[in-house]
């Protein structure tokens, strides 16, 4: 039998870079995780002589495709699309579909890479991947938007499937684009499958898959309070972002009888000292996902609050934080700023909004800091149970689907409280995540042998 090769650390993060030069999304995110995952596997001889983290480092394949499509104008244009497939240990690839300027393959790895561990923190028989394309929405007319969706899915209908790869939306695609992207799966197929989630409820879709991710993230917020005897009652917050999962976190942060102060977007942030109250919260809503407007709008009808251009949010004191806008928006000099003014927890609804100096300082401060593999799985979670929906070709009630995602959030806690806990009080829970999420997928892994 041949002997491993123990590497420590910087050599094994050094062939990362090696190996995907130019992609600092990526490294940054197998980074994070093999800080944790390398004292975790010191004594586990298994799991280094079968190189797992090496292997679950190298996607399972990268499809790089041409989007060609027409505009208003006549013009042809042409874009790059990706689907990522990282790892198919426990179940079919799962993850999200993203349309943005910002999409390379570094990012989109990055996210496969999370997903993977994100997925198998849910219990439920999921792999991990992520897809997208640099193609722009905003501006677009729905007819654009309508063809670009279409010659998307004519070269991405071949490599998925419901038993093999499960695309979602993401940011950049929501119902609109989901259901473009099925109607023209179906038209390719003749197949009327569970090949894609998110779907309207007319045509298989879920109850409550639009709130999961923001709902997710405050029932875990509200699990790491409760072990301080804790709760949200009277706390004040600040989020990021004012999409789907921004918009929700907020409006359970006000059910649960916390204020919420801050929204945001690219062109900066709005702070309401008043609060953000379910009202303001329903014209956010309308001004981004119907209007589709800017949120520095919302000072022309709430006075009170301001806009600062430009800027992120994490300077207004508070008691808690939720990242939900994109990766990277919450830097290390951010970080110090929320644990210097008081913040007591953070979850994170975004994948990957703090960077690794923002990680260290949340958890040298030891302040409650959940990652959003562990926090923001509550979409990923309803996805697959939209996929168990659509295999049973049933429905579920909302108030079935509500306790399933609540008692998903609890599990994923209770793993983190497992592999996190450094005693004294302390639970690491980006430790945690990363050992509780890598360990079902390589134990999986083990089983199938050299694959």
């Amino acid at each position: 039998m041949a002997v491993s090769d123990h590497v420590d650390l910087p050599t094994f993060m050094e062939g990362v870079k090696k190996r995907n030069p130019y992609q600092p999304e990526f490294v940054q995110a197998v980074q994070e995780v093999a800080e944790d995952i390398f004292d975790f596997m010191a004594d586990k001889e298994q799991y280094h002589a079968q190189q797992i983290l090496r292997r679950i480092a190298e996607p399972d394949r990268v499809v790089s495709f041409r989007v060609c499509w027409e505009d208003d104008a006549g013009n042809i244009r042409v874009q790059r699309g990706w689907r990522v497939q990282n790892n198919n240990a426990i179940g079919p690839y799962k993850g999200g579909i993203r349309f943005h300027p910002s999409v390379t393959e570094s990012v989109l790895k990055f996210l496969a890479f999370e997903q993977t561990f994100k997925n198998a923190l849910t219990g439920l028989p999921m792999g991990g991947g992520k897809g997208g394309s640099n193609f722009n929405p905003k501006g677009k007319s729905v007819r654009e938007i309508m063809r670009f969706c279409q010659s998307f899915m004519t070269e991405l209908y071949r490599h998925i499937g419901a038993d093999v790869d499960v695309p979602a939306g993401d940011i950049g695609v929501g119902g609109r684009e989901i259901g473009y992207m099925f109607g023209q799966y179906k038209r390719i197929t003749n197949q009327f499958t569970g090949v894609l989630t998110g779907k309207g409820l007319e045509w298989g879709g879920s109850l409550i898959r639009t709130e999961a991710t923001g709902y997710g993230a405050v029932y875990f917020l509200a699990n790491m309070l409760a072990t301080k005897g804790e709760d949200l009652v009277g706390k004040t917050a600040v989020i990021s972002g004012s999409g789907n999962v921004a918009t929700h976190a907020a409006e359970k942060i006000v059910q649960l009888g916390g204020k919420v102060l801050t929204l945001s977007d690219s062109g900066g942030y709005i702070h309401d000292p008043d609060g953000i109250d379910q009202a303001k919260i329903d014209w956010v809503k309308d001004l981004k996902n119907v209007r589709r407007g800017r949120i520095e709008e919302y000072v022309a009808a709430f006075p009170k609050a301001s806009f600062v251009k430009g800027k992120t949010p994490w300077g207004v004191p508070c008691d808690v934080a939720l990242p939900c806008a994109t990766q990277n928006e919450l830097l290390g000099e951010d970080a110090k700023m929320l644990v210097a003014n008081g913040c007591k927890a953070v979850a994170e609804g975004a994948n990957m909004p703090t960077d690794l100096d923002g990680v260290h300082t949340f958890k040298a401060a030891k302040i409650l800091y959940a990652p959003g593999k562990a926090s923001n799985a509550g979409g990923v979670a309803v996805s697959g149970l939209e996929m168990s929906q659509n295999s049973e070709r049933r429905s579920w009630k909302e108030e079935e689907l509500q306790q399933m995602l609540k008692d998903i959030m609890l599990g994923i806690h209770q793993s983190c409280l497992e592999y996190g806990d450094q005693g004294g009080g302390y639970t690491d829970y980006v430790k945690g995540a990363n050992i509780a999420g890598f360990k079902k997928v390589a134990d999986a892994m083990l089983a199938f042998g050299v694959v």
